[in-house]
């Protein structure tokens, strides 16, 4: 080819190429667009069905004509972000697609975490066999059963497992590895032995996973979406609580909440004071339920856990453990009130918030229960595990009277109030499903039967 031929045609051809780059681009950017959008619609499809029609249209090899139809999705898409009150990025309405599909995006800081890792398992749930697994046995480290080949592959499938051996049916050190990582974000007991809870949420479903992270996605960041930024939540079903000033954490605790019959309630108030060295007035129900037995088998009980009887015009009873134990038989008539001490129910401390089910938070005697997996332990009132630390922050942010705490801190038989120059907002709430700051799934047992989460088949007994 002739020197100037040849120049004239790499120029020609590096003017066709940059003449079809913005086409390309434009291209890209749209598909980009479709995806994002898709992946809005996916995550809200598993929770209202309605939107399933818009996902399959969206997830169908990209074609022209479907722009004809991106706006109504879009429009749809922000109603329904609307409807459960969580805040998009911004506004749209210009004539880039790409933009506004953005724009339309849950602002909430995980939901681009929630919706890949919903988008990973929705894929799984198409590319592996998830049916329920029945065991008829425990299996530890060491022990060898056809099921650990299928208990292997879902761990590596839920990304708690870094290496598998496919041939491999022996519980193997680093199966137990994994199988505590399946635990630690399942709320389990940290064994490492496949046993009926471990083995109910190996059953679960990546589809039902994805739900619960969306349904839990939608609950949490839309009540979130309504507080302000100082406030101290517990997330029952975590046995969690976080301690949040000006947006940042303070304080975060394990927690202890009540029985599945006894149940701590959802609810919002204000913690407007606390006690220090609470005394305990019984409430009727927990007398009748847990006390009197205990009276009726014991009538020293009362004494040696320093309560004093009261009757109904406020006059203190004294009777002998023999007469305490026989009227513990029948009815009634007196209430009980623990002093304030190192034995006393509350332990050092109570953080008062105004509500109709008379729960608290407090401090308790018995810290080994926080040791516990499952901390459904009490009568509906929240005990706190880091509880000084708690007391010590809102003593200097918030008590008013700073000198007499700090002159009453070696006291531990005298009861003082101390009130607050501002309330603290308190959030107790329900969350099973989440992704944590490190990017792992959490899920937690649903312990009300409050959300979706099914019964699964697991150890046949």
């Amino acid at each position: 080819m002739h020197k100037g031929n040849r120049i004239r045609y790499v120029i020609m051809a590096l003017f066709i190429q940059l003449c079809a780059t913005p086409c390309v681009l434009a291209l890209d950017k749209t598909s980009a667009a479709m995806n994002a959008l898709r992946y809005q619609v996916q995550l809200i499809s598993l929770i209202d069905p309605s939107f399933s029609k818009y996902n399959r249209l969206l997830t169908q090899e990209f074609e022209e004509e479907q722009l004809d139809l991106i706006n109504d999705i879009q429009l749809e898409v922000a109603n329904f972000w609307r409807s459960v009150n969580i805040q998009s990025r911004g506004e749209g309405g210009s004539d880039d697609l790409y933009r506004n599909v953005i724009l339309l995006e849950p602002s909430s800081s995980d939901y681009l975490p929630i919706s890949n890792r919903i988008r990973y398992l929705l894929w799984v749930e198409q590319t592996e066999n998830w049916q329920p697994l029945v065991l008829d046995i425990w299996l530890k480290e060491g022990d060898v059963n056809p099921a650990v080949k299928l208990i292997g592959r879902r761990l590596k499938w839920l990304g708690d497992l870094n290496f598998l051996d496919p041939d491999n049916s022996v519980m193997t050190a680093d199966l137990v590895r994994g199988v505590l990582n399946f635990q630690r974000r399942h709320g389990l007991k940290q064994d490492g032995v496949i046993g009926p809870e471990t083995l109910r949420w190996l059953n679960l479903t990546p589809k039902k996973r994805a739900a619960l992270l969306a349904e839990n996605f939608i609950s949490k960041s839309s009540y979130l979406s309504t507080i302000g930024p100082r406030f101290l939540l517990v997330n029952i079903p975590a046995f969690e609580m976080v301690l949040v000033d000006k947006g940042q954490v303070q304080l975060e605790s394990r927690v202890i909440v009540g029985k599945p019959y006894r149940q701590t309630p959802r609810l919002s108030s204000y913690i407007s004071n606390m006690v220090l060295n609470p005394s305990w007035r019984v409430p009727r129900k927990l007398l009748r339920r847990d006390l009197l037995p205990k009276v009726r088998q014991d009538g020293a009980y009362i004494s040696e856990h320093n309560f004093d009887v009261f009757n109904s015009a406020g006059d203190e009873i004294v009777k002998s453990p023999e007469e305490w134990q026989m009227l513990a038989g029948g009815r009634f008539p007196y209430r009980l009130v623990q002093k304030p001490g190192k034995d006393n129910t509350l332990g050092r401390y109570k953080f008062y918030f105004k509500n109709e089910f008379n729960v608290y938070l407090h401090d308790t005697y018995d810290k080994a229960l926080f040791e516990e997996s499952n901390r459904a332990l009490s009568s509906g009132c929240i005990r706190v595990e880091k509880v000084e630390s708690l007391a010590n922050w809102l003593a200097s942010n918030l008590v008013s009277d700073k000198q007499t705490w700090v002159d009453l801190q070696t006291e531990r038989d005298k009861t003082q109030w101390f009130a607050f120059d501002n309330f603290l907002a308190v959030h107790l709430v329900y969350w099973t499903a989440w992704m944590d700051e490190s990017g792992l799934a959490q899920f937690r047992n649903d312990i009300y039967h409050q959300n979706s989460m099914p019964k699964l088949a697991s150890i046949q007994n």
